[in-house]
């Protein structure tokens, strides 16, 4: 924003010093809490009290990036947008803890209810917030979102390499990011697995953790005698020794290894893994479902998620069709292009616009 918009000012307020960004320009500036009980009760700061600093700022506009704005901002006449990802504690409050639950619908409602514009990062979550909440469609606009620029590159065999050995990894696999729990459906992918076993010797690897419903999983691969079919890649390298993480920067050739992605998740604000794999020319296979086709595009190979023989002729589709799995990469690369950095700028611009 700073680059593109440089005639403006931007602050950061952060409860605390920002590790993850550093302001390079001029125009850029983080503000942290300074008052000894701010410092002590950062959340409530962010949640309420940041507004005197806001105000002491002469701020114009507020963007709160994380589904919530300050308690009383509407009283400063300091104008607020917020961006709302998704409605996953109204929609499957069993993945929380019921405090969080309560505490997450209580931020949602309240943002939504004062933010003079909101921002969605997709139709489909525009849709929820306005049935959800009566919220006017006026009010809410979608703006998509970037992967981080790192997706961008297509690495070269050397780098890929290097990340095979570095994980030991197999020479072909089919890939699945993502937390581990019964939204995104694992369950499922092995069931379809199961489907081509015969005829598709190659494993999935999964990237993520998972607790319960990991174990539901593994229960299900050992019945079926398919452990060696899935890969737990944190689970390999924590019995290896190794930390059980995948370093960021190795994340764009672990998806280019694969000979595709699958992502048939039941429900998704976004679905960010569908871009990052396109746009490092990955194919995927992803859900007829919630926002995945809008997301995808014409470049993704849709299953529904309820159905594991779908998912499974996705794995046939991309292991043994050359020219349809080219095509799904050619798609896939142009697909990625709505999703630049440019035009997301232009889009939250055009949003803080319409705010003020």
């Amino acid at each position: 924003m700073a680059t593109h918009y440089p005639q403006h000012s931007y602050y950061l307020f952060n409860p605390k010093p920002g590790t993850l960004f550093q302001p390079e320009t001029a125009n850029v500036h983080e503000i942290l809490p300074t008052q000894s009980l701010h410092k002590l009760l950062s959340s409530a700061w962010r949640s309420k009290w940041v507004t005197r600093d806001l105000q002491k700022l002469k701020i114009d506009l507020y963007h709160g990036p994380s589904q919530e704005i300050p308690r009383g901002i509407p009283l400063t006449g300091i104008a607020s947008v917020v961006t709302i990802h998704d409605l996953f504690p109204e929609l499957y409050p069993q993945d929380f803890k019921p405090i969080d639950v309560k505490i997450y619908r209580s931020k949602l409602r309240y943002a939504c209810g004062n933010a003079n514009k909101i921002m969605a990062i997709s139709e489909e979550t525009k849709n929820h917030i306005i049935h959800k909440y009566g919220t006017d469609p006026g009010k809410i606009d979608v703006a998509y979102q970037s992967c981080d620029p790192i997706f961008n590159v297509v690495e070269g065999e050397e780098k890929r390499e290097a990340v095979r050995t570095k994980y030991g990894l197999p020479q072909r696999f089919f890939l699945h990011v993502g937390t581990i729990i019964e939204r995104k459906n694992l369950l499922n992918i092995c069931k379809g697995l199961k489907l081509i076993q015969k005829d598709i010797d190659i494993p999935l690897v999964v990237v993520g953790k998972g607790g319960s419903y990991k174990e539901k999983v593994k229960e299900y691969l050992a019945g079926n005698k398919l452990e060696k079919k899935v890969i737990f890649l944190s689970d390999l390298l924590a019995a290896q020794g190794k930390k059980p993480f995948i370093a960021t920067e190795d994340f764009p050739a672990l998806y280019q290894l694969s000979t595709a992605m699958i992502y048939p998740s039941f429900y998704e604000g976004f679905g960010m893994p569908i871009i990052e794999a396109m746009s490092g020319g990955v194919p995927v296979i992803t859900s007829t479902t919630s926002c995945m086709p809008e997301i995808a595009g014409d470049a993704a190979f849709l299953a529904d998620p309820e159905q594991p023989g779908e998912m499974a002729e996705g794995f046939r589709k991309f292991y043994g069709d050359a020219a349809y799995r080219e095509s799904a990469i050619s798609k896939g690369f142009e697909n990625a292009k709505r999703f630049s950095p440019e035009k997301y700028v232009q889009s939250v611009m055009n949003i803080y616009n319409s705010a003020l």
